[in-house]
Order: structure tokens, then sequence, then C-alpha cells
């Protein structure tokens, strides 16, 4: 999505596509009923615990480390390349709600921040977008590579609307952040973890998801890998249609992610977890 030159509320124009309304409606209704459950009234941490991490093993499966849950609860070694992707979906999960206060003053100083902490090694390229003629390991994802000017331009396009705000709702300014991370790759590893925890930041500064108690991640895990990345072309083409759909596939797994975390809350209600 190029913002060059666009109106003053670019994605304003985003909510009123066929069906973005019913998503954004749709949300709402997931997450009111996780955050109306009376066990988030007493035990509200742990469900967040919980769902930060269902969030990060549903966003290791994305990128290629599907592991059962309880093998993420049981494990504190993440060595071997399975593990050092799951050891980053989990880094990144905890170092998000570091960062809520500064990423709308600084979204760029929050993503470098956010590749630094999932790559854990040293090199140039680690912490900054990718020069020209550096390569990306992002395996998952083949959409023709944007070059590295387009990289730089587009995302000092993306930081101007996350700082000048939008009256678009919460689900699509998360869905454009997360599309367009996801489309550029700016880093030269990590990308998807990166967009997808992006998405969690903008849902739960935005106030509609407060608690992170939604991950959206699991929702994507859920959804499939094939389905995300057929959403993901619709996003890339540009096309109101494909927009729309993006837009209604990342709804889609925000309600499951609230559904997993109301599954929690009947849980423990019952006392069997």
């Amino acid at each position: 999505m190029s913002t060059t030159g666009a109106t003053a509320d670019p994605l304003a124009a985003l909510g009123s596509l066929p069906g973005v309304a019913e998503s954004v409606e749709s949300v709402r209704k997931a997450v009111d009923r996780v955050y109306g459950h009376r066990v988030m009234r007493r035990r509200s941490n742990e469900i967040t615990s919980e769902a930060a991490l269902r969030g990060a093993r549903g966003s290791a499966a994305l990128s290629g480390a599907d592991w059962e849950l309880e093998e993420v609860r049981r494990r504190s070694d993440f060595a071997g390349d399975d593990a050092r992707v799951m050891g980053a979906a989990l880094r990144l999960t905890a170092e998000a709600g570091q960062l809520l206060s500064i990423w709308r003053q600084s979204p760029l100083r929050v993503l470098a921040r956010l590749h630094l902490v999932a790559a854990a090694t040293g090199g140039d390229e680690v912490g900054r977008p990718r020069q020209a003629g550096e390569p990306v390991d992002e395996p998952l994802v083949e959409l023709d590579l944007p070059g590295a000017d387009e990289v730089h331009g587009r995302l000092e396009g993306l930081s101007d609307l996350v700082i000048a705000g939008s009256s678009a709702p919460a689900l699509v300014m998360a869905a454009v952040v997360h599309g367009e991370l996801l489309a550029l790759r700016p880093f030269a590893s990590c990308n998807g973890l990166i967009a997808r925890t992006a998405e969690r930041i903008v849902l739960v500064g935005s106030g509609l998801d407060p608690k992170s108690v939604c991950p959206a991640e699991v929702g994507h895990a859920e959804l499939g890998r094939a389905a995300y990345l057929a959403a993901l072309e619709g996003y890339v083409s540009g096309t109101p249609e494909g927009m729309a759909a993006w837009i209604a596939h990342c709804g889609r797994a925000v309600g499951l992610g609230a559904r997993e975390s109301t599954a929690v809350c009947e849980a423990l209600q019952r006392g069997a977890a």
C-alpha cells in the first residue's frame, strides 16, 4: 500500500470497503465477550500470560516452527532452527508490551528494536532495514521482494500514518501495518514474526484489546498458512477487493484469538486449567 501523496487520513476509506464494517463489528463482539467474562475480572493477568504464550506459538507456527503448546510451555532451550524461531516469537511477545508507549511516536524505532530482539545476533544487518543487494530470509512468503529504496520510502509512509493517527477502526490500522510489513519484508530475517507482533501492538495500543488477551496470531495459525498467504496476495494487489479480503482475514484471526481466550476463561472457571 503506497501512502505517497495520500490524503490526510488515507485509511479512513478502507473502513467503508465492502464487508469491513461487518468484520469490525464481529471483532468488537468477540473482544467484548472475553472482557465481559467473570474470570477476566479476577484473573486477567493469567489470561494475558496464557494469550501471550499461545500467540507466540501461533506466530512461530506460521514461520515454520509448529510446536505443540505443551512443548512450548515445557522447553527452556531454544537452540536449533525451529527452536530459534520459537524463541524469537516468545521474545517478541514479551517485548511488545514494553514498546506500546513508543509506537505512536516512533514506529520505526520500535520495528528496529523488534528486529534486534528477534534476531538475537550481531551483524551490521540487525536492527535496520535491509540495503540494496542484501538477502532476505523469509522462505514462506514468495511474493516479489520490493527493492531497498521502495522499502525505505514505504516504511517512512507507514510511520507517518501511525504517527498521524486515523479515524479508521483499530482492525483496519492493524491489518495495514501487518500487511505492509509482510509485503515489504524490510529486514534480513524474522519479518513474519515482526509483522504479527506489530499487529498485536496496534490492537493493544489502540484500546481494542488493552490487556492483550485476543491473540490474532492464534487465529492466523488456525486459519492456516495457505489462507494467510492468499489473503496477503490480496493486500499486495492493492485492489479494493484484495484489501477488504485481507482486513476480513485479520478480523477473523482476532476473533479466533478472542475465542481461544474465552475458552481459557471457561477452563479456569471449571478449575480445569
